[in-house]
Order: structure tokens, then sequence, then C-alpha cells
């Protein structure tokens, strides 16, 4: 370190003598510096704000002061940022630290303000050259030798600091590829705390990164299993094809061992690849939920399956300073609930915003946030507690009372706004001998891929991206029904009592099945064909 330290203003105000201090004794007399400024971000649900962390080094005893609403995260970077930098060999100053986090009214939470805090001391004390707050912006968390690790939400940071004009990032080595998807922003990865002085100081500049583009799936199935693999079921197979190609919410029912799980496992291996602008989203999401895999980047579509226990900030989201829950960290993926029914009621009736808006709104007494939760229901359930009440061969134990009871934890409101039921009935020994195999996951998914395409095109101009996503005014406006094709429909809807939002529904349905077909109208086949799939199986 330059041990004349001669320090001066972050403005470009002339350099001031510096006075000579030890480690080992105490400040007197003038203040010891201008106060320096670094930029840096916190995060607040899936926004990253700025923040400046402004350095001031005064005569007195030795104390290290935080202040601007830190949380208790925050204030912990004292010992975290002492320790680094002794354990660097960068002398910490044994005075007054007064360190500000504006804005004052903002609060700050998180570990991404270590870094920041350590340049700004070096900065005050004149260790290191003023560092420009409108340039560079600096992200990360030190360790107790000065290593620096990898912070939750730093794509958010990187896009705060391309929108604000900031030519530069620098962040941990383990946050580099995914800040790197930002374009039009030098983004830098460190390793260390001192990689970060020499970078400062001129001495060794660090790399830039290179952005990666191969955040979007390559096509691969990955682990799912194939369909072809799964012997008979061909309307649930039906069902799960028009889930994946319209995005549309399906709910499989049928007794223990009929293969609804199997069914719902192979689902991932026919969606089609993610864009780079929903991977860009994706990773968001992860990032700041700090579940992002190692690379660092979301490959391809989530698929989460949360137990039943599951609580309803776990679902939705939540906590002091408001994180993402399961139905975010499925956004453009699928969000699979086995034991459907199990689930607390409480908890699946939040389920109802996010399936009909596709995003959920969590408010704190610390903030109010909203997530972004566009991703498709996979839910499957027994049809009665016992599970056998449709089966053929095991007789159901359950008392009337009982199945009513069971069914009924799903409120009326929920089902309504799931598009697809189906009924997955057991398939006996001698139908999985006989029954040859099926279409491979590969061919279905080529045909899903086409009919997403058909959407795209029709739907660009409206801002969405699938069937699933459209208003009743787009259904009205794109899907039209006219002569005996509406009057079959309008006998369907009063013979099977369903509600305006299930019509909607229906439709959305049929434009799904017609773009499968490579239909530019819909018929009375398609109408036909969505209907079948709204009712659940009655039992005895």
């Amino acid at each position: 370190m330059n041990s004349s330290r001669i320090h001066g203003s972050d403005h470009g105000q002339p350099c001031v003598p510096l006075r000579k201090h030890r480690e080992s004794g105490l400040s007197v007399g003038l203040p010891l510096s201008m106060p320096s400024h670094i930029s840096t971000t916190s995060i607040l649900g899936l926004e990253a704000h700025h923040v400046t962390v402004e350095c001031a080094i005064s005569p007195g005893l030795p104390k290290f002061l935080i202040v601007g609403l830190p949380d208790t995260v925050v204030q912990e970077a004292r010992e975290r940022v002492k320790n680094a930098m002794r354990d660097t060999g960068m002398p910490f100053p044994r005075t007054h630290i007064t360190i500000n986090l504006a804005p004052g009214d903002l609060r700050k939470a998180g570990t991404g303000f270590d870094l920041p805090i350590a340049i700004a001391i070096l900065s005050a004390m004149g260790d290191l050259p003023p560092t420009d707050p409108t340039t560079t912006m600096l992200v990360g968390e030190l360790s107790l030798d000065g290593t620096l690790r990898p912070v939750p939400g730093t794509l958010s940071s990187a896009i705060l600091a391309r929108k604000l004009g900031f030519k530069e990032i620098i962040v941990p080595s383990g946050n580099v590829r995914e800040a790197a998807l930002v374009p039009e922003l030098t983004v830098r990865g460190a390793p260390h705390l001192k990689a970060v002085v020499d970078h400062l100081a001129k001495r060794t500049p660090l790399s830039a990164a290179t952005r990666d583009e191969s955040c979007v799936d390559d096509g691969a199935t990955g682990n799912a299993p194939d369909l072809a693999n799964i012997r008979g079921q061909e309307t649930a197979k039906r069902a799960i094809e028009l889930a994946a190609a319209g995005g549309h919410n399906l709910l499989l029912e049928g007794p223990p061992g009929s293969g609804k799980t199997l069914l719902a496992r192979s689902f991932p291996g026919i969606l089609p690849p993610l864009t780079h602008d929903e991977a860009l989203d994706v990773t968001r999401i992860h990032s700041v939920a700090g579940t992002l895999p190692s690379e660092g980047l979301m490959r391809s579509r989530p698929f989460r399956s949360p137990h039943h226990t599951a609580s309803g900030v776990s679902l939705i989201g939540g906590g002091s300073f408001p994180k993402p829950g399961e139905v975010s960290l499925a956004h453009r993926g699928v969000l699979f609930l086995d034991e459907f029914p199990e689930f607390s009621r409480n908890v699946l009736e939040n389920l109802r915003q996010p399936l009909e808006d596709g995003h959920v709104t969590v408010s704190r007494a610390q903030a109010s946030v909203a997530f972004p939760a566009r991703f498709v229901l996979l839910a499957a359930m027994n049809p009665c507690p016992c599970g056998y009440a449709t089966d053929r061969e095991r007789a159901c134990i359950c008392a009337p009372r009982q199945i009513m009871l069971y069914r009924k934890r799903l409120s009326g409101p929920l089902l309504d706004r799931i598009d697809l039921i189906i009924h997955v009935p057991r398939v006996y020994t001698d139908q999985l001998v006989a029954i040859a195999p099926g279409e491979s996951s590969a061919t279905v998914r080529d045909r899903v891929i086409s009919a997403r395409g058909q959407q795209k095109k029709r739907l660009a101009p409206l801002g969405i991206l699938t069937n699933a996503e459209m208003t009743s005014k787009h259904v009205q406006d794109l899907v039209a029904v006219e002569g005996e094709t509406k009057r079959m429909l309008k006998r369907a809807i009063d013979m099977y009592r369903l509600s305006a939002r299930a019509y909607f529904r229906v439709l959305k349905v049929a434009r799904t099945v017609a773009d499968l077909e490579g239909s530019k109208a819909v018929s009375s086949a398609h109408i036909a064909e969505a209907l079948r799939y709204r009712q659940m199986t009655p039992v005895p």
C-alpha cells in the first residue's frame, strides 16, 4: 500500500495531506479525509435499487458505525470487512469510521455491501485513488480471508447498472456469468479483495467477461422420463401435450399406481426450449432467491415440486424482506403439486391470484413487492382418501362423507382455474404386455414447438406467449366461433353449468387443439375435445 496516503475527494478537488497514523495508535486533530463514495445496490423483491456507500474517517476513539437503515446482515459486515482487510495485509484504521448507506430511507439487506464498504474505507484512507461513483459499481460478499463470495440478485444489479448508465460492474467470480447476460455493460469478476484493489489502483486490471448466450437450452429432455416408455394412458398423454403446447393447467386424477407421477415427471421433456428473454427472467428470479445452479445460469425450464406440507409463505413467497416462493421459482416452467388435496386449503387458495394474473403480490411491513408467476400448474390426486374409488378391482373403503370432505378440500374457484382435468385409470398387467410403445417425447416436443410458434406469431402484438395467457377480450378477438360450433358450445355450457371463466378457458384449450393440428379456425371438433377435459370423474 502507498505509505504516504495522499487523499483527495471523489469530485476532483485538490488533494489534502492525510495525517500519518499507525494501526496501533489513535488519530487526533482535524478530520482525516473527505468522505469517499462507492456505488452499489440493494435488492428488494426482484428489483435492484441504487445505493451510495459513503465513508468518513474522523478523529476519535476506535468505532465502526454503519447507518442508513441496515439490517442485521449488513451490520455484520463490520467484522467481515475488518478481518478481510487485515488478513489481506491492508491496515484497518483504529479511529472513528462512519459508513452511510444512502438514501437513508431505503432499507438495506444482504451481504453484497461488504466489498463496496471495504473499498470506500480504503479510498477514504488514501490507499486507493477515488472511484467514480457514476461509472463503476461494486457488489460482493467478503469472507474473513478476503475471498469474494457470490451474492444473490447480481443479475438485477447488473440490469440496474446498465439502466443508470454505468460503464462497468465488479462482482465476485461466481457471479460473472449471470451478470454477463446484460449487454452493453462491462462485467469484471474478482476472486479476492486484493484483486479489486489492484484493479482500482491500476496495477493489475481485471479482465472483462464475455457475454454467455448458452443459457437457452439446447432442446435436450434431460432426466425426464420418455413418453415412449409409458404404456397406455393415451388420453393423459394427449392432455399433457395440450398443456405443454398452450401453457394450460392440468389435474391428473386416478388410483395409486396408475402412473400420474410418472406422467408428470415426463412433462418437462416435451416443453419447448427457453427463449433468451425467458431465460433472463428465470435466471433473475433464481438469482434473487439464491437458487441458481453452480454454473450461474438457468438452462432449462424449472420444475418445482414442493411437498404437501409446504406453508403458504414457502409457496407464495414472503419474509421480512420478501423473497420469491415456489410459484415464482416455477415461472415459465412447471409447478407440480402431488397429492393435491393434502395441501392445506388455505395454502391452495393462495394459488388463485397467480393462476389468474400470472404474478403474485407479497405485502409485508417492510415493503410490498410483486413477483412474476407465469407457470403451468400440474397437479395429481387420488379420487378418494384410500385411492380406489374408481378402481375396477380393488374395493374402496371410504365412507361417502369421507369422499365428499376429501374432494371439498379443493374449492370450486380453484378448480375453475384448471383447464384440463383427466382421469388416469390403472393399467393392468395384460395391457402392459400387449400395448406397444407410443410416441417418444422428442416427437411430441416437435409438435409442441410448432404449436408454440403459431401462438408466438399470433400473440406477439399482445405481448404474451401462450394461449393460456389470453384475457377474455383476447379470446373474443382471436378465437372466433360461428354457426353450429357456437350453438354446440352454448348447449355444452348450459348442460355442464360452466362459469364465464370456464367458457373462455374452453375456448383457449380449443385454440390450442387447433394449433396442434395447424388449423387457423376453431371447429366443432376442437370445442368438443376441449369440453372433454372440464369435469372430474364422478365416484360411486
